[in-house]
């Protein structure tokens, strides 16, 4: 390992101090700390890299911030494998299970070579207008289909494999990977499922019909829904954080995307202990 990739969550108040703490760490084990500009930007320091650059100029990528920040560097790195450390500087942090007094014997691990490399499914979304493909966005963590705006009951038709499911009514609709059944969908009322399964899950919004109820299903289907609503104001978003505007009838294509995400993880660390913390499993 040589070069290693920041990226900070910016408008970060303390992101300043620590982003110029870590990448004196990184130099004086004789590594180089590669930027992006918005990241640089942070201590002064100029970078020729965008965001979606450094990727092909390091080993590895270091993300401090929330899990948001992850989720958005993690769409990025779909086509090019780079392992993720996921840094938690504040919030529930799933994905970013390392805080920050873990950061540096965390590293000093992985320099050598005492890590884990967890290899997370992402879905790959394609949406189709009257046979024209207008969008498509890897996710790692959900597809959401909900009415953006106003408070108005959907409908959606949904296919597994051109097999009819259901026309569900409701305020939406939640498809997520194993990683993300502890985001969204489990607010929603949808299953815990551990991220080494090879899994979908569908999980309603506010259901109009009380028996629509979360589904899993294999990792190897062709989902497909379709807006049957004429409101305007529908959308879809990818990871929470890429919105796109429907209209009725159009189809969201969901399949589990050819490669996968690899986030870093301490030996010292297991799923369930990360379950535990977060949710506070076993407090009174």
């Amino acid at each position: 390992m040589k070069k290693i990739g920041i990226i900070v969550k910016p408008h970060k108040p303390e992101a300043k101090d620590i982003l110029k703490k870590l990448v004196l760490w990184v130099e004086s084990h004789h590594l180089e700390a590669v930027l992006d500009v918005d990241t640089a930007n942070i201590v002064n320091k100029k970078s020729p890299y965008q965001k979606s650059q450094i990727f092909s100029q390091v080993d590895m990528i270091i993300v401090l911030g929330g899990d948001g920040t992850l989720l958005s560097v993690a769409r990025l790195t779909i086509n090019n494998g780079i392992p993720i450390l996921g840094v938690n500087l504040g919030g529930l942090g799933f994905l970013t299970e390392v805080t920050l007094d873990e950061l540096y014997p965390t590293l000093e691990k992985i320099i050598n070579g005492e890590f884990i490399i967890d290899e997370r499914m992402m879905l790959m979304t394609h949406i189709h207008r009257q046979g024209e493909r207008l969008a498509q966005s890897p996710v790692l963590n959900d597809v959401v289909i909900n009415h953006g705006v106003v408070a108005r009951m959907i409908i959606l038709d949904i296919y597994v494999n051109s097999q009819f499911v259901t026309s569900l009514r409701g305020d939406g609709l939640i498809i997520s990977t194993p990683t993300g059944s502890t985001a969204y969908a489990l607010s929603a009322g949808g299953p815990i499922i551990h991220p080494t399964v090879n899994a979908i899950i569908l999980t309603p919004i506010c259901p109009h019909t009380l028996t629509n109820r979360p589904i899993v299903i294999p990792d190897n289907v062709k989902i497909e829904v379709i807006l049957r609503t004429e409101d305007e104001g529908v959308m879809v978003t990818f990871d929470g954080q890429v919105v796109f505007s429907l209209k009725k009838e159009d189809i969201i294509e969901v399949r589990t995307a050819e490669t996968r995400v690899k986030l870093i993880r301490s030996p010292e660390k297991n799923y369930y202990e990360v379950l535990r913390k977060k949710l506070k499993w076993g407090e009174r």
